[in-house]
């Protein structure tokens, strides 16, 4: 057990990189990339979470995050960038 909250503690950690990165960067896909690598690990950390307490439903919607949410992560960014080029 222990060692599955210090794995979480280090995950949280491991949050704030990206969350810099996107803060110091102004290049789009950079940004998008922060972001999807924050929503990664906090859907890891949303499954993590959900097979401690046996929890399925909560399992579920990590599921969904980790598969859709970078997905549309990407689409936004190629949206953006073809309205820059314009």
């Amino acid at each position: 057990m222990r060692v599955i909250i210090i794995a979480l503690i280090a995950m949280i950690l491991s949050l704030l990189i990206p969350m810099y990165e996107a803060w110091e960067d102004d290049d789009i896909w950079q940004k998008m990339l922060a972001f999807a690598s924050i929503g990664t690990k906090t859907s890891i950390m949303i499954l993590v979470i959900s097979v401690l307490r046996d929890d399925w439903m909560l399992g579920v919607v990590g599921v969904i995050i980790l598969s859709v949410g970078n997905a549309a992560l990407m689409l936004l960014a190629q949206v953006i960038k073809r309205i820059n080029e314009v």
